[in-house]
């Protein structure tokens, strides 16, 4: 395993790189907010970062990455198109996988542009492309604006369709939302008849837990109007269901894609996107034909990217960790810009994973 000093060499010759093509170098402190997390990602980042109390800035999280720091920096700054590089540690709680480091250096490049978002995704995927060129290495693509395009397209409710939005992130959850939203999942028959509204509710039974009465009755009222919406087409099912499964080099992804989209029309714009992309990365000289897509890729990763999604692995080893990922995150910038929104994308590397590589490698 890389010793500290070769990493931090690594890492400062991998910024260098960014520098090179524009990038100005900033920093963000270790400490940082919590607040700004927490009401980003819920309660669930607890999970996976360290979380301490100050007496006088109050919550604060140890830097689970530098994205966040660096949209609020650069929206501070005006929110004009610019390019950042930065190198320093994060800090991961691995309870899941204690083999895994908690603490390691990223190195990072972000790109705020607004004039040609294909263009900056494929500067963006070439150039860390580039910057592992000495090592063999897999990339997978995927763009998660097509999922959330197609759920905002779906013929339902925006209750159905504001929950499945929460719940792209969290694959096993999204499926059962579709199973009960689609009305393949069976209710007993005493909460049917509730939902239903013809059911018995105790209202002066005593409360037990922290929910006020009227809390409590919403969430029946909220129930009961989901329960009388009528179900998910079983065309608009199938479709979602085939749009998920897509794992094609991307000609032939968009080809699949394409398909899909007379079923789920909402895609159109996406996948227009998308083609726009294909067009970019090989003007950049990235091999699309042999460029995996996967159309799920990117679900499990940090809830703020709503676009193109990358990943760059050792070749044969996906169960290892990534090398490089990244994405863009147009959302985040909107949510902490309070209407100085800029489009960006960005990508990290890790370069303590990339100097084991190259050792096992001699």
């Amino acid at each position: 395993m890389a010793d500290r000093a070769e990493t931090l060499l690594k890492a400062a010759s991998l910024r260098a790189r960014f520098e090179a093509e524009g990038a100005r170098v900033v920093e963000a402190a270790i400490l940082q907010p919590a607040e700004a997390l927490l009401d980003l990602y819920g309660e669930d980042i607890r999970a996976r970062a360290y979380v301490t109390s100050d007496a006088l800035r109050g919550e604060q999280m140890l830097r689970p990455d530098f994205t966040v720091p660096v949209v609020q920096m650069h929206v501070a700054d005006g929110a004009e198109p610019a390019r950042y590089t930065y190198s320093g540690e994060v800090f991961r709680r691995q309870e899941h996988d204690p083999d895994r480091p908690s603490e390691f250096i990223q190195v990072g490049y972000e790109v705020f542009d607004r004039t040609d978002p294909a263009r900056a995704d494929a500067e963006v995927f070439a150039l860390i492309a580039q910057a592992l060129d000495d090592v063999p290495i897999t990339a997978s693509t995927g763009d998660i604006g097509i999922l959330m395009a197609a759920v905002q397209g779906l013929k339902t409710d925006e209750r159905r369709k504001q929950a499945l939005m929460r719940h792209i992130w969290r694959p096993r959850r999204f499926r059962a939302l579709l199973e009960r939203f689609g009305g393949q999942r069976a209710v007993s028959e005493a909460r049917a008849e509730i939902l239903a509204g013809t059911g018995r509710v105790e209202t002066d039974a005593p409360l037990i837990g922290k929910r006020t009465q009227a809390e409590i009755t919403g969430r029946i009222d909220a129930l009961r109007a989901d329960h009388a919406a009528p179900p998910i087409s079983e065309t608009e099912l199938t479709a979602l269901e085939t749009l998920l499964t897509i794992r094609e080099t991307l000609p032939f992804a968009l080809e699949h894609l394409r398909d899909v989209a007379v079923d789920l029309p909402a895609i159109g714009p996406a996948l227009d996107r998308l083609e726009a992309r294909i067009t970019a990365l090989a003007a950049r000289g990235v091999d699309v034909d042999h460029l995996e897509f996967e159309a799920s890729y990117g679900r499990t990763s940090m809830e703020y990217y709503d676009g193109f999604v990358f990943g760059f692995y050792r070749q044969g080893r996906p169960d290892l960790p990534p090398l490089a990922t990244g994405g863009r995150y147009d959302a985040l910038t909107r949510y902490l810009g309070e209407g100085a929104e800029i489009p960006a994308v960005g990508g990290i590397l890790r370069p303590g994973l990339i100097l084991d590589l190259q050792e096992s490698l001699t």
